[in-house]
């Protein structure tokens, strides 16, 4: 590298540069405005972005709908976290930590604030008994697998993600660092691909779901535009894999959701019933 960093003996938070993404964090959390959240008519009220982690919730949303689960139906709500939505104060009293996506049950007698993508996946899995095995190995397996994808997917969006597509420069050592992990975790993931139809196993769950909106939208080229610098194409268990997620209908339902972004038939910024994701999908060619 050129230039040469030396790091000041207290860090000072410097905002003066001109990336939009570096600009919006800040060392202190907490609102930075007031506004109250929306609510909808469901007991499930959802606030998020299309993002991956966004996706996993819709997605797993979408499918418990498919298997005829009334009770699952859910409002989702734009938040912008390019705007700074997420430093609101309503969201911040539902998600402290100021990152989508974020989710309010409001079917007992108290309202139930959910954050952190996983855990609102285990929330909606044990609440609707589906996608999460009840016991057993199978069960371990797909916990392991979720708390892997948590563990994991921060190389690849925050690390890999950063420097090779939203900073400021290409930086030779931040790419090669985090692309080598990257690849290393394909690897992994097409290994047990290798010996199963599904991540944890031959059922379809909440590992599954957990892991292909990131790895799985790698793949298939929908992420960071980097499939040919990576090589995916030489990770044909995790292609085979990612493809037939693909083609769940739920999952082209629920990856729509929150999403402002792409095609007209790609794009839904509020959720509030199925009509809404019919009407959008009508408009593909």
């Amino acid at each position: 590298m050129s230039n040469k960093y030396t790091p000041p003996n207290v860090w000072v938070n410097n905002t003066n540069g001109g990336n939009k993404w570096a600009n919006i964090n800040s060392p202190e959390s907490g609102a930075r405005s007031d506004k109250v959240l929306p609510i909808g008519k469901h007991s499930l009220q959802l606030y998020s972005l299309g993002t991956p982690n966004g996706q996993k919730v819709t997605i797993l949303l979408e499918e418990l709908l498919a298997l005829g689960i009334k009770e699952a139906e859910y409002d989702a709500y734009l938040i912008n976290i390019g705007e700074s939505d997420q430093f609101s104060s309503g969201f911040v009293d539902v998600n402290p930590n100021s990152k989508i996506p974020a989710l309010l049950d409001k079917s007992a007698d108290e309202d139930l604030n959910v954050f952190e993508s996983a855990s609102i996946l285990v929330h909606l899995a044990e609440k609707f008994d589906q996608f999460l095995p009840k016991d057993g190995k199978a069960r371990t397996q797909t916990f392991n697998w979720l708390f892997w994808a948590q563990g994991s997917a921060p190389f690849l969006g925050g690390g890999f993600g950063h420097f090779y597509a939203y900073a400021d420069e290409k930086q030779e050592y931040p790419i090669n660092r985090f692309a080598m992990e990257v690849k290393r975790q394909l690897d992994v993931l097409d290994k047990q691909l290798a010996k199963n139809t599904f991540i944890a196993g031959e059922e379809y769950s909440i590992a599954d779901i957990a892991i292909w909106p990131w790895y799985g939208n790698l793949v298939l080229g929908n992420l960071y535009s980097a499939a040919e610098f990576l090589d995916v194409a030489s990770y044909k268990n995790v292609m085979r894999w990612a493809s037939e997620i693909l083609a769940r209908p739920a999952v082209q339902r629920g990856k729509m959701v929150n999403t402002t972004w792409g095609e007209p038939w790609e794009m839904l910024p509020e959720r509030h019933s199925a009509a809404d994701i019919d009407a959008v999908l009508a408009l593909k060619p």
